[in-house]
């Protein structure tokens, strides 16, 4: 039986890898999605969504990194948990969908469709088609009878799908991307017409994130998540100016007027320290000063601008970092994320804000969708590069045996990837390593 198979996770569950379409078969087609390599974070908000940590020349030392990132700190309470889960869960129930619609609506047979891996918890047969739904819910496959031993279809029927056109089979195995895409688009969609948008909006001063101890700005008065409103009796200039005025000024006072939580202002005199090369520096980290606020569509149309505003925007966000991922592959190679990490940002996030949820879902959408486009075994993209190459042949089919052996070895490749993030992610959470 061939199968299509898509999951953020589907890989990472090596118990379920026989029930994929008889692994045994040599004439089975697997094609599981693969976790988006990068972690999460750098692309649940955007750069220009973020607020980020700027470095105020040589005052404050460096800002973390805003790339991608492995670590997992800990599952956050059961209810943001399931959300997480049951998101990554919809995605999959639309991939799979995206399968099975583009198959039925051309009448090429589909014999079953599974949301989940492993042993079935509940089914029932319609329309010829077994429907499941299964005991490891980061998964799902739609299956073929196509070489099923146990159907009872003639091989050479022409609604099988190993049969029918080259266009046909394109639009079959490509419908899970397209059906992903979609609705990362229709949930930022959602969350225009329901929670908003989150904006920043650039309001008077420049943020203090950190004070190094020790330094200068600590030593005077500065203290983390200040606000800078004034330097030396005039309204706060740009970061960089901020920078030039500290940099020149190296032994001498600086007057600074800032705001702080639970006063309206407070005057400070900051004598910035010497560096070696005459350069003055405080210790501190500098941001513009942002409002956070949420926009809200107020009609269809308005959304329609929105949405496809901010779909466009995580799409280059997810793009980018991907290109990034690549590009820097020997760096980011140990940043891959399993289902462990990915349900830990998920749950952290649902349980932050609802329009991060959104967010996170938008941007696994895309994720899974770009992943599977590449043409490498076990993705959906290495179907279609097979398919391709036949078409390129002048429809002579590539032999069973080779088209399975290469799929085959892209799927072992995917289940001992699966296996080390499973057990890595695992490892790093909190409450494991108390108990270790």
């Amino acid at each position: 039986m061939m199968s299509l198979s898509a999951s953020a996770h589907s890989f990472l569950l090596p118990p379920c890898r026989p029930k994929l379409g008889s692994i045994s078969s040599p004439h089975s087609l697997l094609r599981p999605i693969h976790t988006p390599p990068p972690a999460l974070q750098p692309f649940l908000f955007p750069r220009h969504r973020r607020r980020r940590r700027r470095r105020g020349g040589r005052e404050g030392g460096g800002h973390p990194s805003a790339g991608p990132t492995a670590a997992v700190g800990g599952i956050e309470g059961p209810q943001s948990v399931a959300e997480a889960a049951s998101v990554l869960a919809a995605i999959i129930l639309v991939h799979e969908g995206g399968h099975f619609l583009a198959a039925t609506l051309q009448g090429i047979r589909v014999s079953k469709f599974a949301v989940g891996f492993g042993p079935v918890l509940a089914s029932f047969v319609a329309g010829g088609v077994e429907y499941s739904l299964r005991a490891f819910p980061l998964g799902g496959f739609v299956g073929f009878p196509d070489d099923d031993p146990d159907s009872d279809v003639p091989p050479d029927d022409a609604d099988l799908l190993k049969n029918r056109p080259v266009l046909d089979r394109i639009l079959v195995v490509s419908a899970g991307v397209a059906a992903n895409v979609v609705f990362a688009y229709l949930i930022v969609f959602a969350q225009v017409l329901t929670v908003g948008l989150p904006v920043q909006e650039p309001v008077p001063g420049l943020l203090v994130p950190e004070v190094r101890p020790g330094s200068a700005a600590a030593r005077d008065g500065l203290r983390p998540g200040d606000v800078i409103l004034g330097i030396n009796g005039a309204p706060a200039p740009s970061v960089s100016d901020l920078v030039d005025v500290i940099k020149t000024s190296a032994g001498r006072n600086v007057a600074m007027t800032v705001a702080r939580e639970g006063t309206k202002s407070v005057e400070l005199s900051v004598v910035p320290d010497e560096n070696t090369d005459g350069t003055g520096r405080i210790g501190v980290q500098l941001s513009p000063n942002y409002r956070l606020s949420k926009v809200r569509a107020k009609n269809l149309a308005q959304a329609t601008v929105f949405a496809s505003r901010e779909f466009l925007g995580l799409s280059a966000t997810v793009l980018d970092g991907l290109k990034q991922t690549f590009l820097n592959f020997s760096q980011s190679a140990s940043k891959v994320s399993g289902p462990v990490a990915i349900i830990a940002v998920g749950a952290e996030v649902a349980r932050s804000s609802s329009d991060g949820l959104f967010q996170f879902a938008a941007v696994i959408n895309l994720n899974l969708a770009v992943i599977n486009l590449l043409p490498l075994p076990a993705l959906d993209g290495g179907s279609l590069a097979l398919i391709l190459v036949e078409a390129a042949r002048g429809g002579r089919k590539i032999p069973r045996e080779v088209e399975q052996r290469i799929m085959s070895s892209g799927i072992l490749v995917v289940v001992m990837l699966g296996l080390f993030l499973i057990v890595r992610d695992t490892l790093n959470l909190d409450f494991i390593k108390e108990m270790l």
